[in-house]
């Protein structure tokens, strides 16, 4: 079955990214483009995951993960190659009501991480549910390449028309020709 896609809040949320290699480090780098809130935990952390703890600031612990340490978190990443590992801590989130994903084990996921492009308020996710992350990259560099250059300003315009506007049918009609404009001129 596929993944529902949505976009969470994540302001507000702690989470926890178990392990300090290269997956842990591609998890780390996805996730500070929407937050700081990030603690994470292991035995041993590569120097770009601490030269990253250091630029942002972020919690760490050098120690092996124990029942519990995700009990004060709404998300909870685990990036190891330990399975039992994944699933160990899969099965305690539920007992958090935490989400949980485990790299590359989606059976211990509730939720995958999308292969996306972020330019400002811009967020394109592109998911095959874990059936082949090469597709959503090769789709995702493909969807870059057709987006208008000035994608990000003419947003932050209709961020600005959307703030001004009074909600209604009318605001509605007009930012949606507006769009339709845009789109059609840069294509």
């Amino acid at each position: 079955m596929s993944y529902f896609p949505a976009f969470l809040q994540l302001e507000g949320k702690k989470i926890l990214l178990v392990g300090g290699g290269n997956i842990a480090l591609e998890k780390l780098e996805k996730l500070l483009d929407f937050t700081h809130n990030i603690s994470l935990i292991s035995l041993e952390f590569s120097p770009q995951i601490l030269s990253l703890i250091t630029q942002h600031n972020l919690k760490y612990k050098k120690a092996a993960y124990k029942e519990g340490d995700i009990s004060e978190y709404a998300i909870v990443i685990v990036a190891v190659d330990d399975i039992k590992l994944q699933e160990s801590i899969f099965y305690e989130s539920k007992n958090y009501k935490c989400l949980c994903n485990a790299v590359d084990s989606t059976a211990y996921c509730d939720f995958i991480f999308p292969s996306y492009i972020k330019e400002g308020d811009l967020t394109v996710a592109i998911s095959t549910s874990g059936a082949s992350p090469a597709v959503a990259k090769r789709l995702k560099e493909y969807i870059k390449g057709v987006l208008p250059q000035n994608l990000n300003s003419f947003l932050q315009e209709m961020k600005a028309l959307r703030s001004v506007f009074p909600k209604g049918k009318a605001r509605m009609r007009f930012l949606d020709e507006k769009a339709k404009r845009y789109f059609s001129k840069n294509s």
